[in-house]
């Protein structure tokens, strides 16, 4: 980095605990309440930064660890009007939802969903897990569907150990937490196909090239009896004989099904 440039705004040096930049931060690091209440929320490394910024949102600061401030005049120079926060390697650790920190955090505003028509949908009914949430989020927009819709008592999607789990899939979907999803469903106006270990029909029966929603259920309980009465069933064949298959790789399997007869010209489904 050449001297003399002038990066924009300075840098805030943060050792103390007591620091109310650092304590704000931590709130929204560890508090699903606080992101909820002021819709922000960290990203952790710098993927996930190009990714936010590639999708054209601004950080409302940096936060780098003191041993990586190489990183961190890299990242004041190429945002130069975003505050900087240089804090302790040991003060960062406690921010840093990995055991091996990244070295470097930004501060982002939630961004709301797109009013937009839906040609592709996810709906998730309770799943629980934040790993699975940002594993199906990174699919879904890996497969090139534009929305997912949560139920409550699902995972939050914009925690720091899901947004790692997505790798950026965020910054490419429409996003709206707790729905009411019969009402959602109501409003789509798009078939809905609900994966249900006991339905009849097999997910390669099912004819998806046209709009379509897929509706997968909590990890242990599936979907609820009200959602099932209002969508149509499907199973995922599994000649192996295992139970069930995690969420996650459900909705890989579903939604990449959806890709394959997209992508096939003249391709013909048996409809069951």
């Amino acid at each position: 980095m050449p001297t003399g440039v002038d990066w924009g705004l300075s840098v805030k040096s943060v050792r103390s605990r007591a620091n109310d930049d650092y304590r704000a931060l931590l709130a929204l690091a560890s508090e699903v309440r606080e992101r909820r209440r002021l819709r922000r929320t960290l990203l952790d490394g710098e993927h996930l930064l190009v990714e936010a910024l590639a999708a054209g949102l601004r950080p409302r600061r940096l936060i780098y660890a003191q041993s990586h401030d190489a990183r961190g005049e890299h990242w004041r120079a190429r945002v130069p009007d975003v505050p900087a926060l240089c804090l302790t390697d040991a003060l960062f650790a406690t921010l840093s939802p990995v055991d091996t920190p990244s070295g470097i955090l930004a501060e982002i505003d939630i961004p709301n969903a797109h009013d937009r028509p839906v040609d592709g949908a996810v709906l998730l009914e309770r799943v629980q897990d934040p790993g699975n949430l940002g594993a199906i989020l990174r699919v879904a927009a890996a497969a090139g569907v534009d929305t997912v819709m949560l139920s409550a008592g699902c995972a939050e999607a914009w925690s720091p150990k899901c947004l790692r789990g997505a790798q950026g899939a965020h910054f490419r979907l429409d996003i709206v937490e707790r729905v009411v999803l019969a009402d959602a469903i109501a409003a789509l106006a798009l078939p809905v196909y609900a994966a249900s270990l006991r339905a009849a029909r097999e997910l390669y029966q099912l004819d998806l090239r046209a709009p379509a929603a897929f509706l997968f259920g909590n990890e242990g309980a599936g979907l609820s009896e009200e959602l099932l009465q209002c969508t149509t069933p499907f199973m995922i064949p599994m000649p192996g004989g295992m139970e069930s298959l995690n969420v996650a790789t459900a909705a890989a399997i579903c939604l990449f099904e959806r890709v394959r007869q997209r992508r096939a010209p003249g391709m013909r489904v048996a409809v069951s």
